[in-house]
């Protein structure tokens, strides 16, 4: 995929997935930052419930605590 061929806006579902894919503990705040500065929380919070990219369960708890929003997973055991 070409990055300079992403708009912002018509390609949230592959951009804010992506761009938490390989945050970790210590990464999150840093990385969460960058995407607020695009996008709404609300819109990241939706992005990551619906998509089907591999986003750790890790990641989802994370953005879950942050926007005090119900805990979610992308998968289960």
């Amino acid at each position: 995929m070409d990055p300079s061929r992403l708009s912002i806006k018509e390609d949230k579902t592959i951009i804010i997935p992506r761009a938490l894919f390989a945050t970790t503990k210590e990464s999150f705040e840093s990385d969460i930052l960058k995407l607020e500065h695009f996008y709404p929380k609300k819109e990241i919070l939706s992005v990551l419930k619906n998509t089907k990219e591999h986003i750790s369960n890790e990641v989802c708890r994370l953005v879950a605590k942050r926007y005090h929003s119900k805990p979610f997973l992308r998968y289960s055991l």
